[in-house]
């Protein structure tokens, strides 16, 4: 029964056609598995936003609709600011900050090599010699992409190490979030500021009013009952300028209070979903994938390389076989 059993695997049973492919394609997966050993593992960690759009800017968007819609006209759906996001964590100025810092991680060299424990810089991990280097180098580990639907934002980082790639995924959405609250408090400051600035004009004029008229009241206490007609015109004009700077002074001190409020709730609000994971399963490299591949890849070649013969005969069939003999023909007929 054994003997029966092992007949089935011997050399004898396999054409002789195949056995030089299929000896040369299991050597190369035995090569490929080795090779694939020698790779370190990598790991994979993302982190997932959801932005929502500020206050300001929905209720522009809803009454530029309204408007719209009064006239028979219908807006169609606009990107918000959250567009850009994907921009800022792909640039340069993102991928410096995050090769600047240092990180704390362990790696291995390889699939059964001990595990190593790194305190330094990216920068200095990755051995850039210059930033453009380093900059093509984090395009490789950290990416970025938004779905066009829900608006959802995938920051991703892929390394040979699950700490680094949390590190950096986490390290990106930190530089999103300070940059947002950053240019977004600067443009809601800027504009109270300028508010502030005008609202102080507004009040050293209307001080400078308040004076004249007083001084005219000093002089003519009951103008509004003067013979003269001269004072009575002055003495109105003096006060309907007077109310008029209070009102301006009243509406720009609003405005103020207003941009100081806009300051802080129009600032876009992130949704953070997933922080960034610490990955226990690795997302590369597929070492099936690469022995199975090799095998079938280096048993395919060679097959065709020993039954080349059987091949052409079979495929390329030459002129001369398919153009009839006129001389054959004629013997046929006679």
């Amino acid at each position: 029964m054994s003997s029966e059993f092992w007949n089935i695997f011997s050399l004898d049973r396999i054409p002789s056609s195949f056995r030089k492919p299929l000896f040369l394609g299991l050597l190369a997966g035995v090569v490929a598995a080795a090779f694939s050993l020698s790779l370190p593992n990598r790991y994979r960690s993302e982190a997932r936003i959801l932005p929502a759009d500020s206050r300001s800017e929905v209720s522009s968007m809803g009454q530029m609709a309204a408007a719209a819609a009064a006239f028979g006209v219908v807006v169609p759906g606009q990107d918000s600011a959250d567009v850009a996001f994907v921009d800022i964590v792909n640039s340069r100025w993102t991928a410096q900050k995050i090769l600047t810092d240092n990180y704390n991680f362990h790696t291995k060299s390889w699939y059964f090599g001990r595990s190593q424990e790194h305190q330094e810089s990216l920068d200095h991990y990755l051995k850039a010699r210059n930033p453009d280097q380093g900059f093509r180098k984090m395009a490789g580990i950290l990416s970025a992409k938004r779905d066009t639907k829900t608006k959802l934002l995938t920051i991703s980082a892929e390394t040979p190490s699950p700490e680094l790639s949390q590190q950096i995924v986490q390290k990106a959405v930190g530089i999103l979030e300070n940059f947002i609250r950053v240019k977004t408090q600067t443009r809601g400051g800027n504009k109270a500021a300028f508010t502030a600035e005008r609202l102080k004009e507004a009040q050293m004029v209307r001080d400078q009013v308040e004076q004249e008229f007083q001084a005219f009241l000093d002089v003519h206490r009951n103008y509004v009952t003067s013979n003269e007609p001269a004072v009575r015109l002055k003495g109105g004009r003096l006060e309907a300028t007077l109310k008029l700077r209070q009102q301006v002074v009243t509406t720009l001190t609003l405005n103020y209070e207003q941009a100081l409020l806009e300051e802080k709730n129009d600032m876009p609000i992130l949704n953070v979903l997933d922080q960034g994971h610490l990955p226990n399963e690795k997302s590369g490299p597929s070492r099936s994938k690469i022995v199975v591949l090799a095998f079938f890849l280096t048993f395919a070649v060679t097959w065709g390389w020993v039954n080349r013969e059987w091949i052409r005969d079979r495929l390329f069939i030459s002129a001369e076989d398919e153009e009839p003999n006129p001389s054959n023909m004629n013997k046929e007929f006679a």
